[in-house]
């Protein structure tokens, strides 16, 4: 489909504006230069002659700098940028045609000369833009009227210079409503008593008290705040900022990040934006690029890791997802989640335990995926110490009835969900999830040397990262629980570490080392790590986010030391010590490359670990998981 069929009616009238303003902008031009004396009315009847060819001419320029397509309530810099080259383009077309074809072959002397043609450079950028400008500000004052007589709060941007002039933005365009902003606080001092659109900077964001007093005063008080993704800074402190808005009785929200694809919306502040480094550059369009148009299907869609997968499968643009869930709440919860976004993508969900070979096979075979992300998981440390032999039966035959489903059905890809766990494992968790890691990797291997150096039909990768920041289980959840009921925090050790990173952030890069292993260039990377950045203290975080509710640890909250549990460590790693890692020239992503064990080995230990489980012979299973992963230093018994 064409640029020309998407055409509208409003973009007809649009250059029907800007043909009368180009032919009133070279007539205003003609009449100033050429008014004394007869000189005008001489070349006028020429004028008119020319007009319609440079008429046509112009119809073409604007509709390759999109002059008629900008929306005139959106304007700014780049837009008005866009009127001087077209002005400039139209500019040299007179000259052009005035030295070139008119002098020469019909007066014999310039007919219009470089005053008329300077003059009406000017001219033709002031009567593009005049119309435009005016809309734009009528747009814009009738948006703020609308946004101080409709119930607006009062409110004060915490941010830097930058981030307040976008979400200023947001409210100018009816993006953003029910806030009226009075004021920004600014970490950096180069912002202060400056105006941005219209707002001043107050100071900085130590002066919050001092401020909100002060509009009290003047019978003006304000009721919110919105932080800015420049307010989470560490040199901002943002807890000293959520700590005096709650002694203050105000409302704080957050404009998330808009790097991500983002519209300008507000949302709660939660406990993960406090507590992270910056998070890696994703590049969407590599992601979008992978799943648009794609048929998906995600195991364990229910959970945390799985819903915010199909989050962002949807938001890619897939074309179909299938869910597979063995928690009936869960699923009904995912697909209302999806449906109410309303996107243009078949979703169903389907009752089904991974651990069913013949179930999980048929419904591949039926739905025929391009990829298959692999999230359904056995997870919790401590119970699966106790309940090992579950989490063999989920863990690890679970993920082979996944990944020969996945290769049987000819997707593309099946992305197995790991963990850093899964290095040197001392649990359960990490041995199971090390073994299922080793049979995708094996299979990998065994389909890339059938193809002979061609591309393989299918890929199967893990990708490993460390905690997940309010997800199902997590610390960050049980904190907020204790803290609500006023303690005591439970930490294990005092010295416990462990790495940290956002849903959001996670998902993305598991999706980006998808398309890392579906790339042009054949790469026997079949495992990759997450960069997690750097290690959290978990007493570190319990004082944290008791401090970000208002309290004081030890005085208000007690933070209590219960003692390791099977199966924890006290720091976690990314690469065992035996394991090569590279680049991969992705940010946020680096390759393992465990050793490998023949495919052959694997499937005699997969059968004798299926007769085990039959019997309950624990003693067997372990031995058999001790000889496939010699370096399990598991306390399970």
């Amino acid at each position: 489909m064409t640029r020309l069929s998407h055409l509208t009616l409003r973009n007809f009238m649009i250059a029907l504006h800007d043909l009368l303003a180009t032919t009133a902008a070279l007539f205003a031009a003609f009449y100033l230069r050429f008014e004394g004396g007869n000189d005008f009315y001489d070349r006028l009847p020429l004028l008119l002659r020319i007009l319609p060819y440079f008429l046509a001419f112009s119809v073409v320029v604007f509709f390759i700098f999109n002059l008629t397509t900008t929306k005139w309530r959106f304007i700014s810099l780049p837009d008005a940028m866009n009127i001087i080259r077209v002005a400039t383009v139209l500019t040299v077309a007179l000259l052009a045609l005035d030295y070139i074809f008119v002098s020469p072959n019909v007066r014999g002397a310039f007919f219009l000369g470089k005053v008329t043609i300077v003059l009406y450079w000017f001219l033709e950028i002031s009567f593009l833009s005049a119309l435009r400008m005016a809309y734009r500000y009528f747009r814009y004052t009738r948006v703020r009227r609308h946004a101080r007589t409709e119930d607006a709060a009062p409110t004060l941007l915490i941010g830097r210079a930058a981030d307040a002039e976008v979400l200023l933005r947001g409210i100018e365009s009816g993006a953003i409503k029910r806030i009226w902003p009075v004021g920004v606080l600014s970490p950096s001092n180069s912002d202060w008593g400056q105006l941005i659109r219209n707002v001043p900077v107050l100071g900085g964001i130590d002066d919050i008290g001092d401020v909100v007093a002060d509009f009290a005063k003047r019978n003006k008080p304000i009721t919110r705040m919105v932080m800015t993704p420049s307010a989470f800074e560490p040199e901002a402190h943002p807890e000293s900022v959520l700590m005096r808005a709650r002694k203050l009785g105000i409302i704080v929200n957050r404009m998330p990040s808009l790097e991500s694809g983002d519209t300008p919306r507000l949302t709660t502040v939660a406990v993960e934006d406090l507590l992270l480094r910056p998070s890696e550059k994703i590049d969407y369009a590599r992601l979008e690029a992978l799943i648009r148009g794609k048929a998906v299907i995600v195991t364990g869609g229910g959970g945390s890791i799985g819903s915010e997968i199909c989050e962002r499968v949807v938001a890619f643009g897939a074309a179909r997802i299938l869910i597979l869930e063995n928690s009936e709440p869960a699923l009904y919860a995912v697909t209302e989640s999806l449906a109410a976004h309303g996107a243009d993508v078949v979703i169903d969900g389907r009752i089904a335990d991974i651990r069913d070979r013949e179930r999980v096979m048929r419904l591949m075979a039926e739905f025929k995926p391009d990829i298959v992300f692999h999230a359904a998981a056995l997870k919790h440390v401590p119970i699966l110490e106790r309940d090992w032999s579950e989490g063999v039966k989920t863990n690890i035959f679970g993920s082979i009835n996944v990944a020969d489903a996945a290769l049987a059905a000819g997707a593309e890809a099946m992305v197995m969900i790991s963990t850093d766990k899964a290095i040197e494992p001392v649990s359960m968790l990490g041995l199971t999830k090390r073994f299922a890691e080793m049979y995708c990797q094996a299979l990998d291997h065994d389909i890339a040397a059938a193809a002979a150096g061609a591309k393989p039909l299918t890929r199967l990768i893990s990708v490993r990262f460390g905690n997940v920041l309010a997800s199902n289980g997590s610390v960050v959840p049980k904190f907020k629980a204790q803290i609500e009921a006023g303690g005591p925090v439970t930490v294990t050790h005092p010295e416990m570490i462990r790495y940290f990173m956002t849903i959001r952030e996670a998902c993305d890069l598991v999706i980006t080392a998808a398309t890392h292993a579906l790339g042009t260039q054949r790469s026997d990377v079949s495992v990759y790590v997450l960069n997690m950045g750097q290690p959290v203290r978990i007493v570190d975080l319990a004082e944290r986010m008791i401090r970000l509710s208002g309290l004081q640890p030890g005085y208000d909250i007690e933070i209590v030391f219960t003692g390791m549990r099977p199966g924890e460590r006290l720091n976690e790693i990314l690469f065992a010590s035996e394991e090569p890692t590279r680049e991969i020239g992705i940010v946020g992503i680096m390759a393992a490359q465990p050793i490998e064990t023949p495919l052959q080995t694997l499937r005699k230990w997969i059968t004798a670990l299926d007769q085990a489980i039959a019997r309950d012979d624990r003693s067997t299973i372990r031995t058999i998981l001790k000889d496939a992963v010699p370096e399990f230093g598991s306390t399970a018994a």
